[in-house]
């Protein structure tokens, strides 16, 4: 089979494949125009978006009248949909604002007064017993609590993956491996100097995350720096699940939301994240200092989980930018649109984000009429716990016995579905982008036991999936 051309002039281009990008890709391929969405790492939701939180958030508290308040409003009954939709795993757990002191206690009031500001109104200040009845085993010293009873879990990968995959149905061409270096802006074109050669685009869309100021830069501009900020979470066993149900939130500072303790949608609880500025924005190693922190924090939020296992460490870098709100701008001279500033929310208002660019691109007369026909939203894999997983569905063993075929016995992922990964529209390049496909390698032995069995499935279907593929660089 000869290998088809890799197109390289389109009407828009979108860089970076995260959550952000991956929504405006979408966004924009609902119109009669050519899209790429272009990823300077080998797979999707590598970056940022990979490594948070994972809250699906009500933006009570966020920062009333800004842009981002808006945005993760509306995001978040977008997501929800979305969500029901593609089948993206969400648990409506709600959540717990825990005040431990004077301070805290006092502050709580404003908190509740800011989520009506914000268009959100179910909050409601508790006493200390009330916050003890939802979470009995939290620390001694509570004087109090906000509730936020909407407040969800959602798998940030699944989320970004389905995404980019509705994306590519709609006809964008994802590449991947692919690094903006520098522009030259012509009259009616932006060449985009790139790690894998020269791609021409009428207008280019600009969502890089922790390289977007240096993009910016690149186009003229110097209107806001990234710090790489590390979080660094903790990772427990599924046995320590029934300690917390619902996400407990300390009260938040200028720096973030601080340290938290949330069940995860994969059966684990979390503690996290720290909150360090760096230099490097690679930077994404754990550190001793960051995990004696968080014990120290676990300590007094919830002793008890101090006695269970942590089964995994991660740090994740969000780009933290001196400028005080998200920066959605539009440059109709360079065609040009910047998204920076899209700070750990990114996951709640992605699509609303999406959305909003699109309108701004609507007024700019750069976008037509948007095509009448759409094809469906993908159907995405469940890697939740608390849902119907393939080895658990009788009906589908026995209509397929790869799905009963346990590879990872601490995850229970089946051979079936590490199959149907690299048989999707949009395969993992390597075995963390299996992991975040399927959870395989992600439980207590994290791949000890099971990795040379995963290793060897993926690389077969790998290399099957290559032999049918014209451009495994490429999705289109």
């Amino acid at each position: 089979m000869t290998d088809s051309p890799t197109p390289t002039d389109y009407d828009f281009v979108v860089l970076g494949a995260g959550i952000v990008g991956s929504a405006i890709a979408r966004e924009l391929a609902g119109y009669d125009l050519t899209i790429a969405l272009v990823e300077a790492r080998d797979d999707v939701g590598d970056g940022t978006s990979k490594a948070n939180t994972a809250i699906l958030h009500t933006g009570f508290d966020a920062k009333p009248g800004t842009l981002e308040s808006r945005m993760v409003s509306r995001g978040y009954t977008l997501l929800s949909a979305y969500a029901e939709q593609t089948g993206i795993p969400v648990e409506h757990t709600g959540a717990i604002l825990v005040a431990w002191n004077d301070e805290e206690y006092d502050a709580l009031p404003s908190l509740r007064d800011k989520a009506v500001a914000n268009g959100y109104t179910e909050c409601d200040i508790v006493d200390a017993d009330t916050v003890y009845g939802m979470v009995p085993d939290l620390g001694e010293g509570v004087l109090g609590g906000l509730t936020v009873p909407d407040e969800s879990i959602i798998c940030t990968w699944t989320t970004n993956l389905a995404l980019a995959t509705d994306a590519v149905t709609r006809g964008a061409t994802l590449r991947t491996d692919t690094r903006a270096e520098s522009v030259t802006v012509e009259a009616d074109r932006t060449v985009l100097h790139t790690s894998a050669g020269d791609i021409t685009a009428r207008w280019v869309i600009n969502a890089a995350g922790l390289g977007a100021d240096f993009l910016d830069q690149a186009f003229g501009y110097n209107r806001f720096h990234i710090t790489p900020r590390r979080g660094e979470l903790l990772v427990y066993d599924k046995l320590a699940r029934p300690l917390v149900d619902k996400i407990v939130l300390p009260v938040p500072t200028s720096r973030g939301k601080g340290v938290l303790v949330s069940p995860t949608i994969y059966g684990n609880v979390m503690l996290g994240p720290t909150a360090e500025d760096l230099t490097d924005r690679s930077a994404t190693g754990t550190s001793a200092n960051g995990f004696e922190f968080l014990l120290g924090k676990g300590a007094k939020l919830l002793p008890r989980l101090l006695d269970e296992e942590v089964t995994a460490t991660y740090a994740g870098l969000r780009a933290a930018a001196d400028y005080g709100d998200y920066l959605i701008e539009v440059d109709t001279d360079q065609r040009y649109v910047l998204v920076g500033g899209i700070r750990s929310t990114g996951l709640t208002s992605g699509m609303a984000v999406a959305e909003y660019v699109g309108e701004l691109l609507t007024k700019a007369d750069a976008l037509g009429e948007p095509r009448a026909e759409l094809p469906d939203p993908p159907s995405m894999p469940n890697i939740g716990e608390a849902f119907t997983r393939p080895y658990q569905d009788g009906a589908r063993i026995a209509a397929d016995a790869e799905y009963g075929k346990v590879v990872c016995f601490c995850e229970r992922v089946t051979a079936g579905e590490i199959r149907d990964a690299y048989a999707s529209l949009i395969p993992p390049a390597g075995l963390e982008g299996l992991r975040r496909r399927t959870r395989a390698m992600n439980g207590r032995c994290q791949g000890f036991f099971c990795g040379a069995e995963v290793g060897t499935l993926a690389e077969g279907y790998r290399c099957a999936g290559r032999s049918a593929t014209t451009t495994p660089k490429e999705n289109r």
